[in-house]
């Protein structure tokens, strides 16, 4: 059964939301495991064994949290040459645009050689209807597509 992780941090009640919106897409399909874990508690061991990772976090000065940072630091080059062309995709919780933080988990995932499948979902100051279906689909996508051997 292909794995997917689901590695965020969530501070706040609005992040949290988003979470809670794209588990609930991944776990419509039962062909996949779905996993979720707190940044500070992800591993590179998370990371090399699962077969997709979908990376949230709340913007934090325009960037991602420092618990997101945390990972990278922490797993960068553990990571390196074991997760390429590894699927992955990012939902962000926004005060400004969210685009620095998408920006450098991006540059980051680029460093690993994985691959992005799944545009960026940015929620900017509120979590309306359209955005949490939005995190449901990327959720239910990256499922799928493990499932289906799409990635």
């Amino acid at each position: 059964m292909k794995k997917l992780l689901i590695t965020y941090h969530a501070p706040g009640s609005r992040t949290r939301q988003l979470v809670d919106a794209v588990l609930k897409g991944a776990r419509t399909m039962e062909e996949t495991q779905t996993s979720i874990k707190g940044a500070f508690d992800t591993t590179a061991e998370d990371l090399i064994t699962a077969d997709a990772i979908i990376f949230g976090t709340p913007e934090n000065f325009g960037y991602m949290s420092g618990a997101l940072k945390d990972l990278f630091d922490r797993t960068f080059y553990l990571c390196e040459n074991k997760v390429d062309a590894k699927p992955y995709a990012v939902f962000v919780s926004a005060g400004n645009d969210g685009t620095g933080a998408v920006f450098n988990i991006d540059r980051i995932c680029t460093g690993l050689k994985m691959k992005k499948v799944f545009e960026p979902v940015i929620a900017v100051k509120i979590n309306t209807p359209q955005v949490l279906a939005r995190c449901e689909e990327l959720g239910a996508t990256l499922a799928a597509g493990l499932a289906y051997g799409v990635f």
